[in-house]
C-alpha cells in the first residue's frame, strides 16, 4: 500500500478550489478505494485549522474540522522523536517550522509528501514529493 503525508497546503488547496485540489482529490479516492494510507501531521492540522479561522471564523473553522474528520486521514501526534526529527530538518534548512513536521512525518515514514508549497524544494534530496 502505498502512503502519503498531506501538507497543509494540499488541504487548503482541495477546499479553495486551487490548482492541485484535483491532484488532493485522486489522493483522497485513492485511500477510500483502499490504494493509499493517508497521513497527516497533527501540527500541519492545525495549520489548515487556523487558516479556516482566519478566513471564516471560528464557525468557519469548526465546520471545516467537522469536514475533515471524514476523510480517511490519520492525524499523527507530534511526540518527541517525530519533534526532534522536524527540528533537525528545520536546522540544516531552515525550512519553515511548521512544514518540516511534513516533511519530518514524510521522512520517517517513508512516504510521499504531498503539497502545493515550493519550499520543500530544499528538502527533495531527504523525501519523495508530490507537488501540486
Amino acid at each position: 500500500m502505498k502512503r502519503m503525508v498531506l501538507d497543509a497546503s494540499a488541504l487548503i488547496s482541495y477546499f479553495e478550489n486551487r490548482p492541485g485540489g484535483d491532484v488532493v482529490e485522486e489522493v483522497l479516492s485513492g485511500c477510500i478505494d483502499g490504494k493509499t494510507e493517508l497521513i497527516m501531521s497533527i501540527v500541519n492540522w492545525g495549520e489548515v485549522y487556523y487558516s479556516a479561522w482566519r478566513a471564516g471564523g471560528e464557525d468557519g473553522a469548526r465546520r471545516l474540522a467537522a469536514e475533515i474528520s471524514q476523510f480517511p486521514i490519520q492525524l499523527i501526534d507530534a511526540d518527541f522523536e517525530l519533534t526532534k526529527s522536524a527540528a533537525v530538518l528545520h536546522a540544516k534548512y531552515n525550512l519553515p517550522y511548521a512544514d518540516c513536521f511534513a516533511a519530518a512525518l514524510s521522512k520517517d515514514w517513508k512516504a510521499e509528501l504531498v503539497t502545493g508549497d515550493r519550499d520543500f524544494e530544499m528538502v527533495q534530496s531527504e523525501i519523495k514529493i508530490q507537488f501540486l
